[in-house]
């Protein structure tokens, strides 16, 4: 997926296919920025102070500025991240046990069906979005004044006039293109955190069976040697991913945040008479908070199931049976005992681990 939007962080051999990369990703930032962004902020700028309006501006403003900040994210980071695939690609081709590669095979089938799941998810809003067109419904909420002729995919201002056909038709197809290469952005950058934080969960599942199965080793010192290197490692790789992805998390959580309240203002609205909205548009809303709880919760519990294998590597340790060793073998033990002392987890600003406890306090909160 990163690779259609040119995100994908190792740069090609093919000086050919280096330079589609570039185009690529030049084409989704502009129309990404100029087709639906900066209309969208313009829009929301002539609605302000009407709440359902603003509200059905946000609901696709804010993932823009989101999608923005990813790619800039991904691209900034290249070099980092280059690395970070370098390593996955060296675990992968390095010789293991059956049991390792049972386990490597195990997250890799996670992130894949991770990945169906957002293609699903975006081949479902393609066709939403050209099937509102067809049918001439809108999950939007319609005015005069924010479409004075048909109604567009966005709620977006253009310079021209989009009332006339053809220039109706042509501005909502590049519409459509657009949301969905910055949706394949923002999905992609999603899976691509997902594949690394997964795969280094599972090289520490792997390490925890290396570490229990310790004895059965007669060159014990270098095998230890080995792991600790491993275990330094693992670490190493989750705090370069936690310098890359924590301001994007922490923006991700604030709009999470922002969004829940804004679809619960809608929902008290309906509820006590007051509000302006279809059932269509109500089910669109709901449909979207159910998402990006969704969204939202899978990105914590990823971040728990790091907690808990890097704890697991503390619990192999401990339950290793040091006390059968020389001295010297029970004191390297240590070294990971240590190491593995405080939990790993990927932050939001450095601050908020992205764990269960976070999801369910952003719920509260709302």
């Amino acid at each position: 997926m990163l690779k259609i939007i040119g995100l994908w962080p190792q740069e090609s051999k093919n000086q050919r296919e280096e330079l589609l990369s570039k185009f690529r990703l030049l084409f989704n930032v502009i129309t990404l920025t100029f087709v639906l962004t900066i209309p969208a902020l313009v829009s929301l700028i002539r609605v302000w102070g009407d709440m359902i309006l603003m509200i059905d501006n946000l609901q696709y403003t804010l993932p823009c500025l989101i999608t923005i900040m990813k790619i800039f994210i991904m691209w900034y980071n290249k070099e980092a991240l280059s690395s970070l695939i370098k390593m996955v690609v060296k675990d992968w081709t390095k010789m293991k046990m059956k049991e390792e590669r049972r386990v490597m095979l195990k997250q890799a089938k996670i992130t894949r069906l991770l990945t169906i799941c957002g293609l699903s998810l975006i081949v479902l809003l393609i066709l939403l979005t050209f099937g509102s067109m067809l049918s001439g419904l809108t999950f939007r909420h319609v005015t005069n004044f924010t479409d004075p002729g048909k109604p567009l995919a966005i709620q977006a201002y253009y310079l021209h006039d989009v009332s006339s056909s053809p220039k109706y038709e042509l501005t909502y197809l590049v519409q459509t293109i657009s949301l969905t290469t910055s949706s394949l952005s923002f999905t992609a950058v999603d899976n691509f955190l997902g594949l690394l934080i997964l795969h280094i969960c599972g090289q520490m599942e792997n390490l925890q069976l290396r570490l229990l199965n310790l004895g059965k080793n007669p060159n014990f010192k270098a095998v230890l040697k080995s792991n600790v290197v491993d275990h330094i490692r693992l670490i190493r790789s989750i705090k370069i991913i936690d310098n890359i992805f924590d301001l994007m998390l922490l923006g991700l959580l604030l709009f999470f945040g922002i969004f829940f309240c804004l679809h619960g203002f809608l929902i008290i609205n309906v509820i006590n008479g007051t509000g302006q909205l279809s059932y269509i548009q109500l089910i669109w809303y709901f449909s979207a908070h159910i998402c990006l709880l969704l969204h939202m919760c899978l990105y914590c519990v990823i971040g728990e199931f790091l907690v808990t294998q890097s704890e697991g590597i503390h619990r192999a340790t401990y339950e290793y049976v040091w006390y059968t060793l020389e001295p010297e073998a029970a004191r390297n033990l240590m070294l990971i005992m240590l190491h593995a002392k405080k939990p790993l987890n990927i932050t939001a600003g450095k601050t908020f681990p992205m764990t269960m406890a976070t999801f369910c306090n952003v719920r509260c909160m709302k």
